[in-house]
């Protein structure tokens, strides 16, 4: 199996640098936001961290590819590093602290690019999570001040935590009913919204999580994060991966129930 921890160690230094700006930035009274033609916003702190990334990449990197959700794709090649700035922007601008900056790195393989590394930062919760294909998934400060992360052993939906974002993409899809009768079984549920979600399935407080909506570089970096701390990762046609254009998370003894809510009506 190859060896990704020197492209990890590498993700932990990119992720350094981007919580750096980004932080700087958070609550700025002059943070300049505009809207993006899908109606979306971005910062100058979301195109300030990933042109420092995509640069320290270029330097570091300088043979793989990037893709970023600010400026798009750049070169080709086996390898693909696959960026979010900041995954939240919604929250970034409103000074709410539920946002990270997620990092991936992409192989060519069987069935298309499958992450091999991933980190999720989130500096204003004081939270970082990663994962290397092979290496297991942990959560910490640094690359050696980290805990493992597990997933739970939570196997009835009468006892699962559910987590989601929002009602509105479910309904755009015609998938409410499903979701609201699988709100109805579980024991709890919470809109935590955004990477956050991934991260707790990860870590064990949470059960499972899905997203009816959703881009590469808003799963890469979790899926890989979720998968090696023992869940699941795959889209609501339950394809394994980040490439279905949504998300459902779990510890994988609840995966088909979740998966069957939420296309049953669908």
């Amino acid at each position: 199996m190859p060896d990704y921890l020197d492209d990890l160690r590498l993700a932990h230094v990119l992720a350094d640098a981007a919580d750096a700006a980004t932080t700087d930035r958070f609550k700025a009274l002059d943070l300049k936001v505009e809207t993006k033609p899908d109606m979306t916003p971005v910062s100058e702190a979301d195109k300030a961290a990933e042109e420092l990334i995509r640069g320290q990449l270029q330097r570091a990197r300088p043979r793989d590819a990037i893709l970023g959700e600010e400026y798009g794709v750049e070169g080709t090649g086996p390898r693909r590093w696959v960026i979010d700035p900041i995954d939240g922007t919604k929250n970034y601008v409103r000074g709410v602290p539920v946002w990270a900056t997620l990092i991936a790195l992409m192989e060519a393989g069987e069935g298309g690019f499958q992450p091999v590394v991933g980190v999720v930062s989130a500096p204003a919760l004081g939270r970082r999570w990663w994962a290397a294909k092979g290496y297991g998934a942990f959560t910490g400060r640094s690359l050696t001040k980290a805990t493992r992360l597990q997933v739970s052993r939570v196997s009835k939906l009468s006892d699962a935590s559910f987590a989601y974002s929002s009602l509105s993409g479910w309904e755009e899809q015609g998938r409410l009913d499903g979701f609201l009768d699988l709100t109805r079984e579980v024991w709890r549920t919470r809109a935590y919204g955004d990477f956050w979600p991934y991260m707790m399935v990860a870590e064990g407080s949470v059960d499972m999580c899905a997203e009816p909506e959703l881009s590469l570089w808003d799963m890469a970096a979790t899926a890989i994060i979720v998968t090696e701390a023992g869940g699941s990762f795959t889209g609501l046609d339950a394809r394994p991966g980040p490439h279905s254009g949504n998300a459902a998370a779990s510890n994988g003894l609840l995966h088909d129930e979740l998966l069957g809510f939420l296309n049953q009506r669908y």
